[in-house]
This record gives C-alpha cells, sequence and structure tokens, in this order.
C-alpha cells in the first residue's frame, strides 16, 4: 500500500516521532503497532536470526499475526546480549524519541541498557514500559504473561457460565489493554515533552491495565461488599441485554432503557409490556431478567436473524448480528469506514486486516508499509539514517 509523500494528511499526526521498539510477542509490539499506524517512524530491534516469535504466530494453514502486528515497521536485527549490538542499541536510543519494552523488569538493565542511563544521554527519552506487575512492588520481579494479568486484575474470574471454570475471552486483552495504556502514557508524556523538553518513563502493568477496565466491581465490593461472579453472557440486573436464539441462529439485543424496552415492546407485538410493574423500570426489569429474557427467546425463535434485525432497525433498538471475519469482509458499513484494509503480501498474496483506529479528521493514520519480510532486513539502511554511515553495520 503506497501513498503520495505530497500528502502530509497520510503521514500521520505523529510524523517526525522516532520509536525503537525492543518489545516481543504481543504488548510491546503492539504499542509499538499503535504508534506506527498513527504516523511515528518504529524501528523494531529482534534478535538476529530466530527474531521476535511472532512471526510464527497466528492460527490457520498459514499463520499471518505478525502482517498485522509488524506492520509499519522497520527490523533491525540486533544482539542485544553482546556488548556491540547494545553499544548500537545505546546510539539508536539515543536519537529516538520514545522506546518500548516489554521484558521482565531489570532485563534493560542486565543488559546495559538501563532507562536512567539512556535518559541521562537524551533528556527527552520517553520509555514505555509495560510488564505484568509493574517496574516496582513485591511481584516486579515475576513473570507475567498477559492471562496472569487478567487474572489479578479481575477479568478471569467474572468471564464464563455459571458453574463453569473461568473462560478466557479469546483474544489476548491483557496485553493489549496494557499496550494501549502504554501508548497513552507516551502521548501524553509527548505532549509534557512539548511543554518543558523533559521525557518521563511510562510504566504500565498488565493487571493494572485490565483493573482499569473493570468498572465498578471493587468499588462495589468496597461499599456493599456485593462480589461480581460469573454469569454467562447476561449482566445481572441489566435487562434486556442478552444474545437471543432465532430460527437460524444468534441476535444480540440490548434494550435495557425504559425508552427503548418500550419500542422493543412495541415491535414484539406486546406494548402492554411497557407499562406492566414487571418490566415497566430498569430496577423492574432487572429483577425480573429471567423471565423477561425468557419471553423475548420465545418471539425471536419465530424469526429469522435477517428478519429479526430489520425489525429492530425499524424500531431503532440497539441489536445486531454476532460477525465472524467473513461477515466483516462482506458487511457494506466496513467497507464504507474501512474499518478492514486489504495489503498485497509477497508471501500470503493479498491479506485483509484490521485498519488503522481512531480516525482523526485532520492527520488520519494509514498502513504506509507492510511488516518486515526477514529478520533485520531493515539494518542497513536504518543504521546509516539514523547513525551515519560508521555505524552502518549490523551487529
Amino acid at each position: 500500500m503506497q501513498h503520495d509523500k505530497q500528502d502530509a494528511r497520510l503521514d500521520g499526526p505523529l510524523d517526525g516521532i522516532r520509536v525503537v521498539e525492543l518489545g516481543q510477542l504481543i504488548a510491546g509490539p503492539f504499542c509499538g503497532q499503535l504508534l506506527g499506524d498513527l504516523g511515528a517512524e518504529v524501528v523494531k530491534i529482534e534478535p538476529p536470526v530466530t527474531g521476535d516469535p511472532m512471526r510464527q504466530w497466528g492460527q490457520g494453514d498459514r499463520p499471518s499475526w505478525w502482517r498485522v502486528i509488524a506492520r509499519n515497521k522497520y527490523s533491525v536485527a540486533l544482539d542485544l546480549r553482546a556488548a556491540e549490538g547494545q553499544d548500537i542499541a545505546r546510539a539508536m536510543i539515543a536519537k529516538a524519541d520514545i522506546l518500548i519494552e516489554n521484558f521482565r523488569p531489570g532485563t534493560l538493565e542486565k543488559w546495559n541498557l538501563d532507562p536512567a542511563d539512556l535518559r541521562a544521554a537524551n533528556p527527552g527519552l520517553i520509555v514505555v514500559r509495560v510488564s505484568g506487575y509493574g517496574q516496582t512492588g513485591p511481584y516486579a520481579a515475576r513473570a507475567g504473561f498477559g492471562g496472569i494479568g487478567e487474572a489479578m486484575g479481575g477479568w478471569r474470574s467474572i468471564v464464563g457460565d455459571p458453574g463453569s471454570a473461568p473462560a478466557r475471552m479469546g483474544v489476548s486483552i491483557g496485553d493489549t489493554l496494557a499496550a494501549t495504556y502504554g501508548c497513552l502514557g507516551a502521548l501524553a508524556a509527548l505532549h509534557h515533552r512539548n511543554r518543558t523538553g523533559e521525557g518521563q518513563v511510562v510504566d504500565s502493568a498488565l493487571y493494572e491495565a485490565v483493573l482499569q477496565v473493570m468498572e465498578s466491581s471493587v468499588a462495589d465490593y468496597s461499599a456493599s461488599g456485593h462480589k461480581r461472579t460469573r454469569t454467562g453472557s447476561v449482566l445481572p440486573g441489566i435487562a434486556p441485554s442478552n444474545v437471543y436464539a432465532c430460527s437460524d441462529g444468534e441476535y444480540l439485543i440490548g434494550a435495557n432503557q425504559d425508552a427503548v424496552f418500550a419500542r422493543l415492546a412495541a415491535a414484539m407485538g406486546r406494548p402492554e409490556l411497557a407499562a406492566d410493574p414487571r418490566y415497566a423500570t430498569h430496577l423492574a426489569r432487572g429483577a425480573h431478567q429471567a423471565e423477561l429474557d425468557a419471553l423475548i427467546n420465545a418471539w425471536t425463535q419465530t424469526l429469522t436473524v435477517a428478519e429479526l434485525e430489520a425489525q429492530m432497525i425499524e424500531a431503532a433498538v440497539p441489536a445486531g448480528r454476532l460477525f465472524d471475519p467473513g461477515d466483516m469482509m462482506a458487511d457494506p458499513h466496513f467497507a464504507a469506514r474501512e474499518a478492514l484494509v486489504t495489503l498485497d503480501d509477497i508471501e500470503l498474496g493479498p491479506v485483509t486486516m484490521q485498519g488503522v483506529f481512531p480516525k482523526l479528521s485532520g492527520t488520519p493514520g494509514s498502513i504506509r508499509r507492510p511488516a518486515p519480510r526477514t529478520v533485520g532486513e531493515d539494518s542497513e539502511a536504518i543504521l546509516e539514517r539514523w547513525l551515519g554511515p560508521a555505524k552502518g553495520e549490523p551487529a
């Protein structure tokens, strides 16, 4: 995918920002993906030969996750366990605006890349550190993958059906949340640097990123001793809001506001339900959630998904079918908003993936280059451009 360099809008709002990414697998690289999508020049430092394990990750007979998480990046091969590789990394970081890493705390220091020293050499440097438990505290040195952060942050204990073992989200939500908060912190730190010239360290812990999206679960327990539990597809007290069976599939309806429920009741041919004391108010519907869901489910089973969707659109009731990737690729709304984009891959051919979000009206992000095909393929060009010909040999 190419664009005219004369059109500065397509370079993104972070055009001119240099990022060195030392991370691997998901959290650090996803933070780099977000910054790259918004226009930053992201140089990914990979171990020689083996590269980032993400190159082999994904599902199906042609794994393609690397094509998403490494887009808009350059690959430089350096052995950070060797003095020569460390020296070149330090020289690059001295030219960078942002450094991303997601190793266990203490790893950078062991590699002679202590952020304090890096920032002494480059006072404007912003260091994004993503880890399981954060850089401080009694658990800091523990190994912590995304699932562990999801468990400690409270997510895993409430996901799944009652009486079943805790379930996972199906995607690495802990990693991507921590990466997103790391990106948010980096952008806030850039604003601070623009005013003061000073960089800083952004400490993003997996468990805290998960904790941040846990709504009022801790506050509810603190205030009343209430603990959320696994409740399957429903949120207790919020009704109707569930997935309902149709004659040919399933469909999600969210009509838990009074006026919206009244429109749903009318669409069902049961307008009297909106005035029924059992369902007339938010609290009443929550108290009678199971019987209301059963009533709605009995109605939806008489309709196909398409028939139900047409009625919900006509009634202005928030509702929608459950999409899989095939549905997304065929949907006109995804196409109209370019929510999905297709890149030509030299090995896989056309590969469709999610686009760049959020959408900015003046300086939108874009996918300006595909993921690096080989480990270190940009080493010579990047090192010469960043450091000059004298540093132009990869370690």
